[in-house]
């Protein structure tokens, strides 16, 4: 009996032991992962608390945020708060949580200007929901409430269908974000420094008209601060809408058996047979229509490597000794044996003279792009600075790489009939912060005058002298 009584009290220490082991452990378990999204550095009248929460299984025992200042915590999120869950908290994955949850003035009415902390508490059930393993992390932000300003300085904004603009403005503080919005386009403004002013606050941005847009679209001059403070003021200017030509484009089994399987083998991507398609006119039609579609997103993304300079004094250069085949935004309907198969845009010029002509860069600037691009095969691209790109397409042969500083005159390779090119000709386009453009205005050195050059000395920059008429 005395063996049975010392036997139990060993099972019962042992066990106590491993009891209060196991409790310690769970103890110093690693609470859920948290990842602060948003905000980064600022908080300011309207805007969003955005986390990534990680904990098996996404489940969590509690989950707290709250925005510290001047020694009171205002609350932004908590799981025990039943309002709104359903749509503030989403499975991202098994494991992870995303939340979103408004924060800033709007949402917390005490928050005044100044220095604040998030902070945001996890916790996850461990030793089967006995115990809980916690993490805490936190971030120190700025309150800033006051909007940023914005105002436009230039004047006489005349603005094609299709064409482009510049215009000069005020944004402050300096750290703001500025540019001008077209309908639902955004085209961002650069430091002013770019073209001579001195004026830290001043800002310059080209804009664009896109051809497919409503003439009496609004046109607006924003700033933006990190916070989300917003600011707006309307550009002055007089729209003119333009008609542009319709043509019909015959093609037939030669010209697709020439065309479909090169673009084919030089975009595996877009999962088409080289050679031997059965179907030449269904393959055509996916190169014109989606093919088409992604080598324009491309086109457009170059915006993002333009220089905050203008690396140009003068007008843009028409490709010598060429005739015009077709020009900017012409409406084209293409017809297969009589039968309209298909409707596109053709967003350039194409310009012709002899086969293999020398291709020449308009201007001086640096090479973003020099390599097969799809429907507009052999293609370079050149940066001039300030969102203004120029585009040669269906060459024969490429003669510069990209990163070459190139000079206005300098050969790029010669003309072809790579990609979607029924003879050869250079296809040429302008383009202003992703958006291709009517390239007439840029080869007007009076356009260039009137539009820009004027505009930049009045806002006391240096621009050429100019024109004479």
């Amino acid at each position: 009996m005395q063996f049975v009584r010392r036997a139990f009290l060993v099972i019962l220490v042992v066990g106590l032991g491993s009891a209060a082991a196991a409790w310690f452990l769970a103890g110093r378990e690693a609470g859920p992962g948290i990842e602060i999204k948003t905000p980064d550095k600022f908080i300011g009248q309207a805007g969003s608390l955005e986390l990534f929460i990680d904990a098996p299984a996404g489940v969590l025992t509690r989950l707290t945020a709250t925005v510290s200042q001047n020694g009171q915590d205002l609350p932004v999120f908590s799981l025990d708060d039943a309002a709104g869950n359903a749509a503030d908290v989403k499975q991202a994955t098994s494991d992870r949580l995303w939340v979103i949850r408004p924060l800033g003035k709007k949402s917390q009415p005490a928050l005044v200007a100044g220095q604040a902390t998030v902070t945001v508490t996890a916790a996850r059930p461990v030793l089967f929901g006995l115990r809980e393993a916690v993490s805490s992390v936190t971030r120190d932000v700025t309150v800033r409430l006051e909007p940023p300003r914005i105002a436009v300085l230039s004047t006489h904004h005349f603005l094609n269908l299709g064409g482009s603009e510049f215009v000069v403005l005020r944004a402050t503080p300096s750290d703001v974000a500025a540019g001008v919005r077209v309908g639902t386009t955004s085209f961002p403004a650069y430091p002013g420094a770019a073209v001579g002013l001195a004026d830290p606050a001043l800002r310059v941005a080209f804009f664009a008209l896109p051809f497919d847009q409503d003439a009496a679209s609004p046109v607006v001059a924003f700033a933006r601060d990190e916070a989300g403070n917003d600011a707006t003021a309307t550009v002055d200017h007089k729209p003119f809408p333009k008609t542009f030509q319709r043509s019909r484009i015959p093609i037939d089994r030669t010209f697709l058996a020439r065309v479909v399987p090169a673009i084919a083998s030089n975009t595996p991507a877009l999962g088409l047979a080289s050679s031997g398609n059965d179907d030449l006119l269904a393959a055509f039609l996916t190169i014109n229509r989606d093919l088409r579609q992604q080598n324009n997103a491309t086109i457009a993304a170059l915006a993002a490597k333009t220089a905050p300079e203008m690396r140009w004094t003068e007008a843009f250069a028409q490709l010598g000794n060429t005739q015009v085949e077709s020009r900017f935004a012409d409406h084209r309907t293409y017809f297969y044996e009589g039968k309209e198969i298909d409707q596109q845009t053709h967003l350039g010029f194409d310009l012709a003279s002899t086969a293999q002509a020398p291709v020449t860069a308009a201007n001086r600037g640096v090479v973003v792009h020099a390599a097969y691009l799809g429907i507009y095969g052999n293609c370079v691209v050149v940066d001039h600075g300030l969102g203004v790109q120029s585009l040669y397409a269906h060459l024969s042969s490429l003669d510069v790489k990209e990163g070459d500083t190139v000079t206005k005159g300098q050969t790029l390779g010669r003309s072809g009939t790579t990609g979607l090119a029924g003879g050869d000709h250079l296809h040429f386009t302008m383009l202003v912060g992703g958006v291709q453009v009517n390239p007439v205005e840029w080869w007007d050195g009076h356009w260039l005058e009137d539009r820009v050059f004027r505009k930049i000395r009045e806002a006391g920059g240096t621009a050429p002298a100019p024109v004479q008429k």
